[in-house]
């Protein structure tokens, strides 16, 4: 995707602000819209194909949030589990939808090839109701910060993650007791080398890889599960109102990838098979959805109370399979660790590339995303247990992010006559708003509960 292509070729809206959300109602200047396909007027010098597309928007939303889908089934109860893993993956999905529809929507109304999550937000709010432009800028700062907050600080934990899985395998096997610090220097060598891939389209070997690998590690989890027969009974369908924080925040979290939703959009060279039905969107969160909802229920089903933060953890590691299946899932980290460091590498370039001499923008990118990738494995080795900190700041900008801020921009957009028969977006927007704030609240107080216990522990 050429981002500064297509930045600096943007074409100057042809209306006024005040025309955005007139008490006209849209049908009355339906042909002035329709007229524009921004489809036809996007730039994309590696457009990217929509099995790529779709395997990208897979591995965005399928990590290694599955393996705690058992614990979230504990956390939840069998019946209540597997009904709200459903609800809550519609609900992701519902507001992606709303999100890339809005964007596509500003796009026509505006005569602008693409727009990114933040430009639609800030678009939006621009040319929303008079008393909500100032909030323009607001909105696309908070969605750049948030994702690149989000992001680099996963990545932070990506490759802790790498480290101490494969140093709990290879320290067995070859009766080692290296430090879980020396793997991630280790892990540094391949993760520099995959952050400098600049562009989706060459990535995406590394995310159908990982898809593989993930599902191999899928298959030995489900052959463990279903090795001895299962037992039911001892199950609750219902566990309690104090743990279901743990349960909401483990599926929306685990679940969402919206940062990577419109760069995936915004480079394939047929967008309009994003949406619909099936399309990528619909295709990728459907297969999402039903994982979610087969490894945490019957991967509950056979640990019950015992269920660890990750399935595999539970598989005995004395067994060659088990060792196979902590391998490649750290490979399946490793690899997508280019796609989620392509998300908050591709804003923050936005925001500085103009501020340096095109001829040095290559030698500036390496440079650049070198010593940010430095930065994150240091703090890996000076901190091991990132965690609960990362999970602060996942809860907080995953759940605003995914959730509110879609609805947010679908009910500005639609403001005040297009909302539907007897406001039913507006109502609907404010429901699945309620809905965030409160995973946003939850997912925040149970991390911070852990940074606490993390410390008290240490200090004891």
């Amino acid at each position: 995707m050429t981002e500064d292509k297509t930045k600096t070729d943007l074409p100057v809206p042809q209306f006024v602000p005040s025309d955005f959300n007139s008490t006209t109602k849209l049908a009355d200047n339906q042909t002035e819209y329709d007229d524009y396909n921004p489809f036809e007027h996007r730039e994309i010098d590696k457009p990217n194909s929509t099995t790529g597309s779709l395997i990208h928007l897979l591995k965005s939303s399928l990590g290694t949030g599955i393996l705690a889908m058992p614990v979230a089934f504990k956390n939840a109860g069998l019946i209540f589990g597997a009904v709200g893993t459903i609800i809550i993956g519609l609900i992701c999905t519902h507001c992606v939808h709303i999100l890339v529809k809005t964007s596509h929507d500003v796009c026509k109304r505006t005569r602008i090839p693409v727009l990114g999550f933040a430009e639609t937000a800030e678009r939006v709010f621009q040319y929303g109701p008079v008393k909500l432009r100032k909030l323009a800028n607001f909105s696309k700062l908070f969605v750049d910060y948030g994702l690149m907050a989000t992001y680099f600080s996963a990545g932070c934990v990506y490759i802790v993650f790498i480290a101490s899985s494969l140093a709990k395998v290879i320290n067995e096997m070859a009766e080692l007791d290296w430090s879980v610090r020396i793997y991630i220097l280790f892990t540094m060598i391949p993760i520099l080398a995959i952050g400098q891939i600049r562009e989706l389209k060459f990535l995406v070997p590394f995310s159908a890889m990982a898809n593989i690998f993930i599902v191999i590690t899928f298959g030995i989890t489900l052959y463990y599960i279903f090795e001895k027969p299962l037992e039911f009974d001892d199950k609750p369908g219902f566990s309690s109102f104090a743990t279901l924080p743990l349960f909401f925040s483990t599926v929306i979290f685990a679940m969402e990838g919206i940062g990577v939703v419109m760069p995936v959009e915004n480079s394939m060279a047929k967008p309009q098979h994003f949406l619909g039905c099936p399309g990528v969107l619909n295709t990728a969160m459907g297969t999402v959805i039903t994982l979610y909802a087969l490894i945490g229920f019957f991967g509950y089903v056979r640990y019950g109370e015992l269920a660890e933060g990750s399935v595999t953890l539970n598989l005995p590691v004395a067994d060659v399979a088990a060792k196979v299946a902590q391998v490649l899932i750290a490979l399946a980290i490793l690899f997508t660790f280019g796609l989620q460091f392509f998300v908050p590498m591709d804003i923050l370039w936005k925001k500085i590339n103009a501020k340096i001499p095109e001829k040095r923008h290559n030698l500036a990118q390496i440079g650049i995303r070198t010593g940010i990738m430095i930065a994150m494995g240091a703090i890996g080795l000076a901190v091991p247990d990132l965690e609960p900190f990362i999970g602060l700041v996942g809860a907080i900008f995953f759940s605003s992010l995914g959730l509110l801020v879609p609805c947010v921009v679908e009910t500005v957009f639609l403001w005040p006559g297009e909302l539907g028969r007897f406001k039913w977006i507006l109502v609907k927007n404010v429901i699945f708003g309620a809905f965030s704030i409160f995973a946003l609240v939850s997912g925040a107080f149970v991390s911070i509960e852990d940074i606490i216990k993390l410390y008290t522990e240490e200090k004891h």
